[in-house]
């Protein structure tokens, strides 16, 4: 059977963790992998840029042997043209593998229902769960451990980031603080909350959304962050989302507030004096290139785990 990672709960606790611990092989030992894809190519789907996803998936494809193909969809959405059922099974007769990076969750849901080979979703407004098998990756090498940890995050939570970060703490029976304006153009659809609260009945876990950022940060070990600003907000709109959200801005009085030793942590791109201050971002307990690095290491692992190389 085919499998897709169209959110990071379509993976197993288990699961993630093979991916992780392949992946911190891989980036030990990158040379032991350089043909593991040879031959293989990767469809990259883009309708939302991003420097981040391409570049890591475009080398990390080429480092396993493999070749990527980059096609922009900006100009010719996908359903438009050709209907997504026709593209999937074309595309399927060419390729190992199709990323995809998209505005509606329904197209990366059809592009999975209609493959024939696995597809992986680079972002979507519903998941990002390549980011977070980076982030449990970097999280694993900072605290030597993917349990009994406590994470915050803070700032806008009607957010692709945040509910893959909620499915994956309750999957891993982690705590965490999801800080956040009230209001439901703020905080997490319904949908997800359900979903969490299903995964943390079996895990344990303790997934809540508060709105005090300090009762948030209280005692964590990880502080996450993310744009405030979206692709998509409209210009004339920033000034008020900043003005909403800075009472979630991560500042040395949230840093202080949580563990003398934890983690700031910020999927990128990052804005100074918006989702976080600059001294927290530039700080000693900043992480967050790491954590862009390991976005290559943690795809090539995903590729080759849907690969059934492993």
């Amino acid at each position: 059977m085919v499998r897709h990672l169209t959110k990071i709960s379509d993976f197993s606790k288990a699961e993630c963790e093979n991916v992780i611990n392949k992946a911190i092989e891989i980036k030990k030992n990158p040379d032991k992998f350089d043909t593991a894809l040879k031959g293989e190519t990767l469809l990259m789907v883009f309708e939302k840029p991003s420097l981040r996803t391409r570049i890591s998936f475009e080398v990390g494809m080429q480092q396993l042997g493999g070749h990527a193909i980059f096609y922009s969809i900006k100009e010719s959405p996908l359903g438009k043209k050709e209907n997504i059922h026709d593209t999937a099974k074309t595309a399927s007769r060419f390729v190992h593998l199709i990323a995809a990076r998209v505005f509606k969750r329904h197209d990366i849901w059809d592009l999975a229902q209609y493959a024939d080979v696995p597809v992986i979703n680079m972002l979507d407004d519903f998941a990002h769960p390549c980011q977070m098998i980076g982030d449990f990756l970097t999280i694993k090498e900072k605290k030597e451990r993917l349990e009994d940890l406590k994470i915050a995050y803070f700032g806008d939570a009607y957010n692709n980031v945040t509910y893959d970060l909620m499915r994956i703490a309750a999957m891993f029976g982690l705590k965490l603080d999801v800080a956040c304006p009230e209001g439901t153009a703020y905080t997490p659809e319904q949908i997800v909350l359900e979903e969490v609260a299903q995964i943390s009945k079996k895990t344990g876990a303790k997934v809540n959304v508060v709105h005090n950022a300090f009762d948030a940060a209280k005692d964590s070990d990880i502080i996450y962050t993310d744009s405030w600003m979206s692709y998509g907000i409209p210009v004339e709109e920033e000034d008020d989302r900043r003005k909403i959200f800075m009472p979630y801005q991560v500042s040395l009085k949230i840093m202080k507030a949580a563990k003398p030793d934890a983690i700031f942590m910020n999927c990128l791109p990052a804005k100074r004096g918006y989702e976080q201050t600059a001294e927290v971002i530039d700080g000693s307990q900043s992480i967050v290139f790491d954590q862009a690095e390991n976005r290559l290491h943690g795809q090539k692992a995903i590729m080759l785990f849907l690969r059934e190389k492993f």
